[in-house]
């Protein structure tokens, strides 16, 4: 698990030695509780869903052969041996795949991406891209934009299929557990179970907000018991009621079961994939744990346990087949049903758990893709980096699987949405490891043909196998994803509407130059930061505003927040500063960097960050010549990345805090007293949010540059003068000449979305007392 205050480093690849082994033992034993808790309960209801008509001993024969080379041929050989190596600096899931692709080939739709962001440590992991330059295939996806949106909708359309499952997952699960209480003496009527279940999943889905750290000591405990449970009664009804079905580990069977059921057998193999579902999870929540750490716990207790299972529910059902319908329950032996019940409704649980914590984590994902509007995303643990809670994801996640629950009832049906949920997000990984191994790993395109086909063919087999049973409750998945499909689309169209427009009606550096130092206007003492998603330029609202006010800050300060196609930045590359005019002009650039699991948190010491790294700028660019080599490249020019890290060690600026009693002391007496007395009451509401007050002064008889010296004293006097935060309030419309869909999408949806969502300021942590908006009406 990785600590608050470290960003995750690239997983070790040093030889085997005791002391990795153990590491990796332990993050084993934790991984059972995260990873496997879905993969693990599938027997609850595996052979209910597959053996419906056929229900003889030769049908269950060839229904465990089919379970045991299914669980052989996906998730130990395409999952463990192959998938998880294909992590991105440790990190694993389709969006993994998808930021390893955008990097070692331009196959990225994000917006203000820049060459600097291609000198990340993290960017650079894997092999040279080097070698795979001059490939046809890559050239020619790169070209055609269309192929690469239409990556992105594939990526987007299993992200879907994932949220789908944090909805399906907890209803098939908790349903299949608590319908246990039907094989007791005191039978319960299904009305009865279905309020039990409604209760449990009310329950699971309200303790969200505490954070799975608060619970998960005893979810790798759970799990294992259940494992230990489960592989023992395998192995007792397997050696009590037919010890010839290990005869059914031969193929023979799975042919014998076709031939004899036909049309049937192909239909019952919606059934057999859902021994098989959870599967994904083992690359998807890679980023806690290690791939040997998965590898093991899979390998060594998962497979053995669950093939054990498997083949004594056959054996059972061999000799009693009236049983199928609650045919894990029936082959418990009496004495240890309640400790069995109990158990398997607390793995249940766990499962339904691990699910919901990585829809989380994909809607961030998603979002940092900018693909799904501003959520509020809260950081639950002190000690597991990236483990998170969206509220309002919770609550729409709990009202959907409410509804499949009662609507429903039935294990089979949700069965048959669940098969086909999992089955299609397996079918895009695929699709993207084959294209992972060419312009990642840069094998021969042959191999990723044998890859893709093999593994396409078995899973294509299922696929279609789970897309006769849309009818039968197959429909729900899709339509999920149609819905987050159409929300996704039309805010990254927005988005990307707004991102153009932004860039098409960028402030010319030749009027602001023409204006001089002053800009025309009267400059007052502070800081001004303008937020813009722009990182190249001066946006619109620049002048917008500057049109309107007569007044404007003596620095001015373009701040971009924006995602990069890596998991983690660390803290040392977070920020990139350059200038945006000559010296005498005081404005500045600075850029700041996020991965797409990187969590961004409020510790109220962004300003003073900034302030430290536009002086440590300032000082670099008179020492290093290619800074500041002519004044004409210095109107837009070079950037530079300023370590966060190394600015307490930094002699540029002496730092000294102050506790902040009372009125903020960052308020002069010179300013207005209306403003230091909603600055006090704004501090009493909010003492969570009273930031630190720290001040700058620079070190005395220092041998520095007069200008230099004279550029930091205007920077220090600013920020003791005041910071103020500058961001647009645009109002997105379509044009009038544009195409009635395009209407729809924009003035309609776009519009909807932007007013239900999270406000940017919010999303960005700029205290609301600071804050200027300036409205603007965006017509693309």
């Amino acid at each position: 698990m990785e600590p608050e205050s470290g960003i995750p480093t690239p997983r070790s690849t040093s030889p085997l030695s005791w002391v990795n082994l153990s590491k990796n033992l332990i993050l084993a034993y934790q991984s059972f509780g995260v990873v496997y808790g879905d993969l693990s309960t599938s027997p609850l209801y595996v052979y209910a869903s597959t053996l419906q008509k056929h229900q003889n001993e030769e049908a269950i024969f060839g229904a465990f052969s089919l379970i045991f080379w299914t669980l052989t041929l996906i998730p130990l050989l395409k999952y463990v041996f192959i998938v998880l190596s294909a992590d991105d600096n440790g990190e694993g899931g389709t969006f993994a795949l998808y930021s390893l692709l955008c990097r070692h080939a331009k196959f990225s739709l994000l917006p203000n991406q820049q060459a600097a962001d291609e000198e990340l440590s993290a960017y650079k992991y894997g092999p040279s891209s080097q070698a795979a330059a001059s490939s046809p295939l890559k050239r020619f996806l790169e070209k055609h934009k269309r192929l690469r949106t239409a990556l992105l909708l594939v990526v987007l359309f299993g992200a879907c299929m994932v949220v789908g499952d944090g909805v399906l997952t907890p209803a098939i699960s908790v349903l299949s557990s608590v319908s246990g209480l039907q094989v007791t003496e005191e039978k319960l009527t299904n009305g009865e179970v279905l309020l039990i279940a409604c209760v449990i999943l009310v329950g699971l889905f309200a303790l969200q907000h505490c954070g799975t750290h608060k619970v998960a000591f005893i979810f790798a405990p759970v799990v294992i018991i259940w494992l230990v449970s489960i592989f023992s009664i395998g192995l007792y009804n397997t050696l009590h009621w037919n010890p010839k079905i290990v005869r059914a580990f031969s193929p023979h069977y799975i042919i014998k079961f076709f031939s004899e059921n036909g049309k049937d057998g192909w239909i019952s193999l919606g059934g057999i994939l859902l021994s098989i579902t959870g599967t994904e999870a083992m690359f998807a929540d890679l980023g806690h744990f290690t791939a040997l750490s998965i590898r093991l716990a899979f390998a060594f207790v998962i497979y053995p346990c669950l093939v054990v299972q498997y083949m004594g529910q056959a054996a059972f059902l061999s000799k009693n087949p009236k049983s199928i319908p609650k045919s894990f329950y029936d082959s418990i032996p009496d004495p240890v049903f309640w400790p069995i019940f109990v158990i398997a409704t607390l793995a249940a649980i766990v499962g339904s758990q691990a699910v919901i914590t990585a829809t989380f984590s994909i809607i961030k994902q998603c979002h940092a893709l900018g693909c799904f509007p501003r959520v509020k995303v809260v950081h639950t643990s002190k000690h597991i980096y990236g483990q998170i809670y969206i509220p309002e994801i919770n609550w729409i996640l709990m009202v959907l699987t409410l509804a499949i629950t009662i609507g429903f009832r039935d294990t089979t049906i949700i069965g048959n949405a669940y098969g086909l949920a999992c089955m299609t997000v397996m079918f895009i990984t695929t699709f993207l490891m084959a294209l992972v191994t060419i312009f990642v790993w840069q094998k021969s395109v042959l191999l990723a043909a044998a890859f893709l086909f093999f593994f396409w063919f078995i899973e294509g087999v299922y696929l279609s196998s789970a897309f006769i049973k849309v009818p039968q409750g197959g429909w729900v998945p899709l339509v999920l994803s149609f819905i987050f499909m159409i929300i996704m689309y039309v805010w990254h169209y927005g988005t990307r509407k707004k991102y153009t427009f932004d860039l098409h009606n960028k402030v010319s550096l030749k009027w602001l130059l023409g204006l001089g130092p002053s800009l025309g206007i009267v400059r007052v003492p502070g800081i001004g930061l303008i937020y813009s998603e722009l990182a190249t330029g001066v946006p619109a609202i620049f002048s917008h505003f500057v049109t309107n006010l007569p007044a404007f800050h003596n620095v001015l300060v373009f701040v971009c927040v924006k995602s990069v196609p890596v998991p983690y930045v660390s803290p040392e590359e977070r920020f990139l500063i350059g200038r945006i005019c000559p010296r005498p002009y005081r404005m500045y650039r600075c850029i700041v960097r996020y991965g797409y699991k990187d969590i961004q948190r409020d510790n109220g010491d962004f300003e003073n960050q900034l302030i430290q790294s536009i002086a440590e700028f300032i000082q670099m660019e008179a020492v290093e010549p290619q800074f500041s080599s002519s004044e004409s490249s210095s109107f837009d020019g070079r950037m530079a990345v300023i370590s966060t890290r190394t600015l307490e060690s930094s002699s540029s600026l002496i730092v000294s805090e102050q506790e902040d009693v009372g009125v903020s002391n960052s308020i002069q007496s010179g300013k207005s007293l209306t403003l230091q007395s909603l600055r006090s009451i704004y501090d009493e509401e909010n003492p969570q949010i009273r930031r630190r007050h720290v001040r700058f002064d620079l070190p005395p008889n220092s041998m520095m540059d007069p200008a230099v010296r004279e550029e930091l004293m205007d920077l220090i006097r600013a920020k003791e003068a005041g910071v103020a935060y500058i961001l647009g309030h645009s109002y997105v419309k379509a044009r009038r000449s544009s195409s009635i869909l395009k209407k729809l999408v924009i003035d309609t949806g776009y519009s909807f979305l932007r007013k239900n969502c999270r406000g940017p300021a919010v999303a960005l942590n700029i205290p609301h007392i600071s804050l200027i908006e300036v409205g603007m009406i965006y017509y693309v």
